[in-house]
């Protein structure tokens, strides 16, 4: 049997918004031609033109945060404790099991920018494709924010999880979730707009402040989930290894079976 992958990624890259000002990676390509004066300063005698081809080597400086580009959050980004009182564990310590599992995929595209996912309507996508959660599961949430990776829209597109549909998946044994938009919650756009009409500070990042009673991961900025089956793949997420940090740039991947 054979088996085909599929990139759940987007780039890091310059000139496209996907994150608010003053969060954008900003990455500085040195070319060949540009660092064979480098080489040449590493051996004395040596000039750029002995090079062959005059060339050094190609690299890149890049300046960026834990949650730039496809990231896996850790319980820490949520808050400083998690299971309702334990320390919140950082990156570093997010159990490598939970990052190679089988994939489960709820379809939300159709759900307005802003919208808040509810318990009952995770239960109801689950039982239109016809799959009960098992403990391990990784579950992507396909939004409307994937058809929009590249527009200057990106980061306010897409529906959120809500507290309640979050913990239906954390109580069901789920620990790490995905997301094709910027945020596993509602972008906070909407969320400023409903804060403005409530003054109700409990819906401001409700999905991810479920970490505190149930210790999980989500990925976000996931790509191309419309790839996918509704089941019948298996994701792998491994985050870069960065010591207490809140998060991990990882390579998402969907493995499927032909």
């Amino acid at each position: 049997m054979g088996q085909k992958i599929v990139d759940l990624s987007i780039f890091l890259e310059n000139d496209v918004i996907s994150d608010p000002p003053g969060h954008q990676p900003q990455i500085h390509y040195i070319k060949h031609s540009d660092s064979a004066q480098d080489i040449a300063n590493i051996f004395p005698g040596l000039a750029p033109e002995d090079l062959p081809d005059a060339e050094g080597w190609a690299i890149e400086q890049i300046n960026l945060n834990t949650h730039n580009g496809t990231h896996l959050d850790a319980p820490y980004h949520f808050a400083s404790t998690m299971n309702q009182g334990e320390r919140a564990w950082t990156i570093d310590e997010v159990p490598l099991e939970w990052c190679f599992q089988p994939g489960v995929k709820l379809d939300f595209r159709h759900l307005p920018d802003g919208h808040v996912v509810s318990a009952d309507e995770v239960e109801a996508e689950l039982a239109r494709i016809n799959h009960t959660l098992s403990p391990l599961e990784i579950v992507l949430v396909n939004t409307r924010a994937g058809s929009r990776y590249g527009h200057d829209d990106y980061v306010s597109s897409g529906c959120g999880m809500g507290y309640e549909a979050t913990r239906y998946l954390l109580d069901r044994g789920i620990r790490v979730t995905g997301t094709d938009g910027w945020s596993w919650d509602a972008p906070f756009v909407h969320t400023a707009q409903r804060f403005n009409e409530t003054q109700d500070p409990s819906i401001i990042w409700e999905g991810h402040k479920a970490g505190r009673h149930t210790g999980y991961c989500h990925l976000e900025k996931l790509h191309n989930l419309e790839a996918l089956p509704s089941t019948g793949f298996t994701v792998s997420c491994f985050p870069f290894k960065i010591r207490a940090a809140s998060a991990g740039w990882t390579r998402a991947v969907a493995i499927l079976n032909d």
